[in-house]
């Protein structure tokens, strides 16, 4: 086991480990540390803990100090930077017109490289953009493209929930998400239902689904031929309900009449397996959904 402390350098970015190399380190303390990027500025998350050797990505870096009044303030003015950097950027973009959209600009914590994040339908030549952004900043200059959702997160903004947005509040990474999720969740595969403002399928589907998935094993499907244990009656699975685990079916009487009932998953026993083509009531285009999968 190895004692470390989580940190992050971004509101809702990801958690990085750093071995607390027996400072006094506690949750909240801001702290200066050397990445692969240089030293940078970061808050501690998680407070001192052991964790198993096999989670840690190696070589695990040490703390370099808890940050002063001085580092503090040289973050603020890093920040101060960036926004009157930012403007200096979406000129030069319009100078060499390029196709490309600036979202966001970052110095590391000691000055030596900027980052500019931008977005881009295709591919960019952006050299001579750097040769000029080099001779203005005199530092190293870093233009990385990024995709949607990470453009939403470092945005921000209102889901379609009203709530502030997952990614850019909490999620330190993002999960995969795929229509499947939405599918056995019983919502709308109506695109505009299911996709947050980045255009792409909600964060918030991947949050329920192992409780779906884990009731939907013991469940039949609709389309299954089943059989009532204590009735001894056979019907037609029409629709389940994997929270309430109860399936609808129509069941046939002794009589020939039939009746549709909410019946326990755990009462029946399938009996056939009957082969159905799977078409979603609003008739949207499977094509179209997939293309909100990453």
């Amino acid at each position: 086991m190895i004692k470390v402390v989580g940190v992050r350098f971004k509101p809702a970015g990801k958690i990085y480990f750093f071995d607390p190399d027996k400072k006094w380190i506690k949750k909240g303390d801001s702290v200066i540390v050397e990445t692969v990027r240089g030293i940078e500025f970061g808050q501690v998350v998680t407070g001192p803990k052991l964790i198993k050797e096999e989670e840690i990505i190696s070589p695990l870096k040490k703390v370099l100090r808890i940050a002063t009044n001085d580092d503090k303030q040289k973050n603020e003015d890093n920040k101060r930077k960036e926004q009157e950097s930012f403007d200096i950027c979406l000129k030069k973009i319009g100078d060499h017109k390029l196709n490309m959209k600036l979202v966001d600009i970052e110095y590391t914590f000691d000055n030596n490289k900027v980052i500019f994040y931008f977005t881009a339908e295709g591919r960019v030549d952006f050299r001579e953009l750097v040769k000029d952004l080099a001779s203005v900043f005199r530092t190293r200059i870093e233009l990385r493209q990024i995709g949607v959702r990470d453009e939403a997160k470092m945005l921000g903004g209102l889901g379609p929930c009203g709530r502030p947005m997952c990614c850019s509040s909490f999620l330190g990474e993002f999960y995969p998400v795929s229509i499947k999720m939405a599918k056995e969740q019983k919502l709308s595969l109506n695109p505009s239902k299911i996709s947050g403002i980045c255009s792409r399928l909600m964060c918030c589907l991947n949050y329920e689904h192992e409780v779906y998935e884990e009731n939907l094993k013991g469940l039949p499907q609709a389309g299954d031929k089943v059989e009532q244990k204590e009735e001894k009656g056979f019907g037609v699975v029409l629709d389940t309900n994997p929270l309430l685990k109860t399936v609808r079916v129509k069941m046939k009487k002794e009589d020939g009449t039939e009746e549709i009932l909410d019946i326990a998953g755990d009462e029946l026993i399938i009996t056939e397996e009957a082969v159905v083509k799977g078409i979603n009531a609003e008739g949207t285009d499977l094509a179209t959904l997939k293309e909100l999968e990453d």
